[in-house]
């Protein structure tokens, strides 16, 4: 299903980027297939390699049909507009990605209201997210109309999302009238790490947001997946939020070449980052995908530090900082990074 990328990552002769797996730059062989991608009009349905990734993912997770984005957070956002109405509620942990950092958007953009349960660090608790559910019926309650979930988890340090825990979930949602949401921003990487099918994945949320940009390395791009029904409703708000796309197959084309080669190549991103864990004191055991993370300590000094050596990380808090490995990233990176930070450590 999945090949090698023969032409490896980008040129890493510089500094040791680990803030981010956004960070990654088109391979040549990416660029070749961008630059040879046969396009046409999306907006009028005749981009051919745009329709190709549409059905390519849609397959993948077991879902009748699916709609290329720009962003994960446009594919979020619609995702919970095609399962809430103004008014309802968004149901989701505490720090998880559509109600941290998406700009209060599902407000903003939809009128969605939501709410939050605090998370044992972003781990999935089926019933600590149904005891908190408001019912449809009740005119005193906001109805809470959807819950989002998140795999990996970012602000849990990449965590997988327990498989069972999203099976009692999605289970209790059929009989509750509650739709399942998931931001699946590194699904591909719960998939590599859990070994999970993708189809699993999907056909446990009623919409999902693919990312093509983080860990597959593709430059921009989403895949939202539905029933066919619900994606022809959210081809309207793309439109309507300015997401509709011209020639946009050259963008897509990187996204098929992706899923093509940079899938099973993951694995080597979650090894970079417990051997990193390891060079660092950290239990690599608490790695489980391409995240690693270090508490108590004085995130600024830490990265100012790192970066005078050349090695970027991560400030996601006064006093903590987290390191993500990627395609841009091989072994001498990883071992070069673990020597600078683990000194600066020591130094502190």
């Amino acid at each position: 299903m999945y090949g090698i990328d023969t032409d490896g990552p980008a040129d890493n002769s510089g500094a040791v980027d680990l803030r981010s797996d956004t960070l990654t730059r088109p391979t040549p062989a990416m660029r070749r297939a961008m630059a040879e991608a046969e396009v046409g009009d999306d907006v009028y349905r005749e981009d051919p390699t745009v329709t190709a990734l549409e059905e390519r993912v849609a397959e993948l997770f077991g879902h009748e049909a699916a709609l290329f984005v720009p962003s994960g957070t446009m594919g979020n956002q619609i995702g919970l507009r095609l399962v809430c109405e103004p008014g309802q509620e968004v149901l989701g942990d505490a720090d998880c990605h559509v109600l941290t950092y998406e700009m209060g958007a599902a407000a903003a953009l939809f009128g969605l209201s939501s709410r939050t349960v605090v998370s044992a660090g972003g781990r999935l608790s089926a019933d600590q997210l149904v005891e908190q559910v408001r019912p449809h019926g009740d005119w005193h309650l906001t109805a809470t109309a959807a819950i989002a979930v998140e795999n990996t988890h970012n602000r849990g340090g990449g965590l997988v999302q327990p498989l069972p825990e999203l099976q009692r979930l999605f289970d209790w949602s059929r009989g509750a009238g509650v739709a399942v949401h998931l931001d699946g921003a590194r699904v591909f990487n719960a998939h590599v790490a859990s070994g999970v099918p993708l189809s699993t994945y999907g056909r446990l949320a009623d919409t999902a947001s693919v990312c093509l940009s983080k860990g597959l390395g593709a430059p921009i791009g989403s895949v939202l997946v539905a029933s066919a029904e619900r994606i022809a409703a959210g081809r309207l708000w793309r439109k309507r939020l300015g997401g509709g796309m011209r020639q946009v197959g050259v963008l897509a084309a990187a996204g098929l070449h992706a899923l093509d080669h940079h899938v099973e190549r993951l694995a080597d991103d979650h090894e970079n980052a417990r051997l990193l864990a390891e060079r660092l004191g950290t239990d690599p055991a608490s790695v489980e995908t391409n995240m690693v993370v270090v508490d108590d300590v004085p995130a600024p000094a830490v990265a100012e530090a790192a970066k005078a050596q050349g090695v970027l990380v991560g400030q996601v808090g006064p006093r903590r900082i987290r390191m993500v490995t990627h395609l841009d990233v091989d072994r001498a990176g990883v071992e070069r990074a673990a020597d600078v930070v683990s000194k600066v450590l020591a130094d502190l």
